[in-house]
């Protein structure tokens, strides 16, 4: 079901980004300054629209994909905190089950007697 939901998501994100790029396919000039956009060493020349809008929304997905992990920090380090006191706690209780196990006796289980236990006829 997931898979479906995923194919259809990208199926509409296809129709929406085909015609957006056709549409915008003509060639433009990116200038990266501000105060004199007719420099030629900041210009860039004959690049397609289409790639600058698909550009920055890739710069735009990947600068808020890193804001959100940074701001989630705190709770990646609580999680380690609590994951390292569970295991720890989780190996106590091993140990001690062992100790407890290992210090019951073996009275009650059945099976075959000891050598000890038989008396010879």
């Amino acid at each position: 079901m997931t898979r479906f939901i995923r194919n259809v998501i990208l199926f509409v994100i296809a129709v929406v980004l085909v015609p957006l790029s056709v549409a915008n396919r003509h060639t433009v000039s990116l200038s990266l300054n501000p105060f004199d956009p007719q420099d030629p060493a900041m210009t860039i020349q004959g690049i397609p629209l289409f790639w600058v809008i698909f550009a920055s929304l890739a710069v735009g997905i990947v600068v808020g994909g890193l804001g959100a992990w940074a701001k989630q920090g705190r709770w990646r380090k609580e999680a380690r905190v609590k994951r390292r006191e569970a295991d720890k706690w989780h190996k106590e209780a091993d140990q001690l089950r062992e100790m407890n196990t290992a210090a019951q006796p073996a009275a009650g289980v059945k099976g075959l007697q000891g050598p000890g236990n038989r008396s010879a006829a």
